[in-house]
């Protein structure tokens, strides 16, 4: 009886098959971190794909074979973008409830150490208004999403029978104020987001209890 086992075979096709694909995943990182230094310092329609080549250690043809097109590109470096908000979260999710609150007010503690994602959001953020821009359609998707999320949110600490219109105004506020900080950071670090954006919150919260004076 032969004493052959197939199993050293068997693993290193695994490893064949592995390999090549740790190598793509880490080349598509590369790529995904040179657009956005390049999106983030130029915006959209300035950055080119070739910088972007050159910055990543690659051809031009490259780029295209992992991503397809600067449209695709685009896209993916802002999915890549809010992956690293969830990315040390379980199930790479964002929590719900009133946990998402605080959550948001961690993501912008982590925006303190990475100035070039924030950079890339703004800019891209901001281009997205202007006519024909292939990210317009993710932004509203984003917002909306992100509207409804941090409604129901604040429908956890609202009073019962709190409208929908009330906690959608709370949630576009807090997106208005995160997103506005960011600008101003941007320009001068002393800016304290972490500081801001808690106030924001829990003056919301007194405001949606009714618990805020008027003007």
């Amino acid at each position: 009886m032969s004493s052959f086992s197939p199993e050293p075979r068997v693993a290193a096709a695994a490893d064949r098959v592995q390999k090549p694909q740790a190598r793509t995943a880490e080349t598509r990182r590369r790529i995904l971190s040179a657009a956005t230094t390049v999106f983030g310092a130029k915006g959209y329609n300035k950055g080119s794909l070739i910088e972007i080549a050159e910055l990543a250690g690659m051809t031009h043809a490259g780029v295209l074979h992992h991503f397809g097109s600067k449209d695709n590109l685009l896209i993916a470096v802002l999915e890549y973008r809010d992956d690293e908000d969830v990315a040390h979260l379980e199930r790479h999710q964002a929590p719900t409830g009133d946990e998402l609150l605080r959550h948001m007010l961690g993501t912008v503690r982590l925006n303190l150490t990475r100035a070039g994602l924030v950079q890339a959001y703004a800019v891209l953020s901001a281009e997205s208004v202007t006519d024909s821009h292939p990210a317009a359609a993710f932004f509203r998707s984003r917002f909306d999403g992100l509207r409804r999320m941090i409604a129901d949110a604040y429908a956890t600490v609202a009073p019962e029978g709190t409208t929908e219109e009330r906690l959608l105004a709370a949630a576009s506020a807090t997106i208005a104020v995160m997103d506005g900080l960011q600008v101003q950071w941007l320009h001068d670090e002393t800016v304290d987001m972490p500081e801001a954006v808690e106030a924001t919150i829990v003056g919301l919260i007194a405001w949606l209890r009714g618990a805020a004076q008027p003007l």
